[in-house]
C-alpha cells in the first residue's frame, strides 16, 4: 500500500523558518507532481506549493518569496522550506502526490496525514 508522510511541523516564533519533508513508501512506480496544502478549522484548504518531477517549483501568492518547494526523487520526498514564517502562516499542512503503484495501471492521488505548525507572535 502506497502512502505519505508528513513530518517536520512544530511550534516556531514569527520570523524563524521550518522544514516539513513528506516521504512516499509502498509499493510505488512513480511519481508525478507533489504538493503541500494547508487547512484550517472551518476553511478551505489551500494550495501552497507544487512541484513537477522536473523539478520546477509553483507558489500560492501569500507565500511566495518565503517558501521553497523542493523534491528528491531517489528518496520519493517533497520538502517545504518555510522562512520568514508569520502567524497568518498557522495551520495543518498536508502534502499530496499523483503516484502510479505498481499494483495498479494508473495514477492515483495520495494525502498525508497533516503535520502541525504554528506560528506564534
Amino acid at each position: 500500500q502506497v502512502r505519505l508522510i508528513e513530518s517536520g511541523g512544530g511550534l516556531v516564533q514569527a520570523g524563524g523558518s521550518l522544514r516539513l519533508s513528506c516521504a512516499a513508501s509502498g509499493s510505488l512506480y512513480n511519481i508525478g507532481a507533489m504538493r503541500w496544502y494547508r487547512q484550517n478549522p472551518g476553511e478551505q484548504r489551500e494550495l501552497v506549493a507544487f512541484i513537477l518531477s522536473g523539478g520546477s517549483g509553483n507558489y500560492g501568492d501569500s507565500v511566495k518569496g518565503r517558501f521553497t518547494i523542493s523534491r528528491d526523487n531517489a528518496k520519493n520526498m517533497t520538502f517545504l522550506q518555510m522562512n520568514n514564517l508569520k502567524p497568518v502562516d498557522t495551520a495543518v499542512y498536508y502534502c499530496n502526490a499523483d503516484i502510479r503503484s505498481t499494483s495498479g495501471p494508473g495514477w492515483t492521488l495520495y494525502w498525508g496525514q497533516g503535520t502541525l505548525v504554528t506560528v506564534s507572535s
